[in-house]
């Protein structure tokens, strides 16, 4: 089985800046649509943003549009969300997924392929 790894979560003041980056050491993901989603304390997990399996679309919430960028490297083996403007209420743990579906990821349906374990994002005021 797959596992998804996250990485790049920290501590940060409002207003900066964090990259996220997420792959499988030794995987590539050359049809998969990749997405993040996050899980703010005390709150169900949301949709963050999404790409499609080419990188050639993107997705995000409206929370995090013109804040957040999703990319992909071109060997299909990282994703990235890179977060800017970071607010307090973006504080949250933030998982990667992967599906051979982009609507999948876009309706965070149960049956995601493959997730990550999270990575902890903290904005402090």
């Amino acid at each position: 089985q797959v596992q998804l790894v996250e990485s790049g979560g920290g501590l940060v003041q409002a207003g900066g800046s964090l990259r996220l980056s997420c792959g499988a050491p030794g995987h590539t993901f050359i049809s998969y649509a990749m997405g993040w989603f996050r899980r703010a304390p005390g709150k169900e997990r949301e949709f963050v943003a999404a790409i499609s399996w080419s990188g050639d679309n993107t997705y995000y919430a409206d929370s995090v549009k013109d804040r957040f960028t999703i990319s992909r490297d071109n060997a299909k083996t990282t994703v990235y969300l890179q977060m800017n403007s970071l607010k307090v209420e973006d504080t949250a743990v933030y998982y990667c997924a992967a599906d051979l579906h982009l609507q999948d990821i876009l309706t965070m349906y149960h049956g995601i392929n493959y997730w990550g374990k999270g990575t902890l994002v903290t904005v402090s005021s």
